[in-house]
């Protein structure tokens, strides 16, 4: 394959530098979510910045292929697929850490502390990620690229979570209901789970998962794919 021309090196440029900022963004967004957590003994915060761990190193794996493609050499699959189930099985060691820990917490009651850090960490990402997927979304939908339409779907999920953490930060603040911290972990249980099933199908990546041979049969559609 040989490398991209006109408009398209343009738009993977731009990319490429989308993506270069999600990963400084979670880098900064796993370490400040994870320590803040930890001092206030918050689950869903601490869970939060895991979950941000692991979507760093997924978007790591999204701007190693886009930097391959633009470049024009060929993609490694297999080492991107291997990647994807290491992801995959992290995020449901993750939901299945969370799970026990919230039940953990609701029965004992634990409380955890006040944490600004963590609320100031939050609306910050329910600001960023929303617009950030929003431009993947854009210049996706442009080159066309399913990898970084993919990957937009995981930013604004990004901003669900960030969302879902803010609810119970907020509530424990503000009411002093201890239950809706590790409630808000539950949360991130959950999308931990959604987001493991679709690393190890590999739609992370944008590939079509291996089970659905009846698509290769279909003609392909001139028009692409409905926005």
């Amino acid at each position: 394959m040989g490398p991209p021309s006109g408009a398209s090196v343009g738009l993977r440029r731009r990319a490429i530098r989308l993506e270069q900022f999600s990963v400084g963004w979670m880098l900064i967004e796993a370490g400040v979510a994870v320590t803040a957590g930890i001092i206030a003994r918050s689950l869903a915060l601490t869970s939060f910045g895991f979950d941000s761990v692991i979507e760093l190193v997924s978007a790591t794996v999204v701007l190693r292929r886009l930097r391959a493609e633009l470049a024009g050499a060929p993609a490694d699959d297999q080492a991107d697929r291997r990647m994807l189930r290491i992801i995959a099985v992290t995020f449901l060691v993750l939901a299945a850490y969370v799970i026990i820990s919230s039940a953990i917490d609701l029965g004992t009651q634990a409380r955890p502390e006040r944490s600004p850090a963590g609320i100031a960490l939050t609306v910050s990402s329910l600001l960023v990620m929303p617009l950030l997927g929003w431009r993947k979304r854009r210049v996706g939908a442009s080159l066309p690229s399913q990898l970084l339409t993919a990957d937009a779907a995981e930013t604004i999920l990004c901003a669900t979570l960030a969302a879902t953490t803010l609810l119970g930060l907020v509530l424990f603040a503000a009411f002093g209901w201890w239950w809706a911290d590790p409630i808000a972990a539950l949360a991130v249980a959950y999308f931990a789970l959604r987001e493991g099933r679709e690393a190890w199908h590999g739609e992370l990546a944008g590939e079509d998962p291996p089970s659905h041979p009846a698509r290769a049969a279909e003609p392909a559609d001139s028009n692409g794919p409905d926005d």
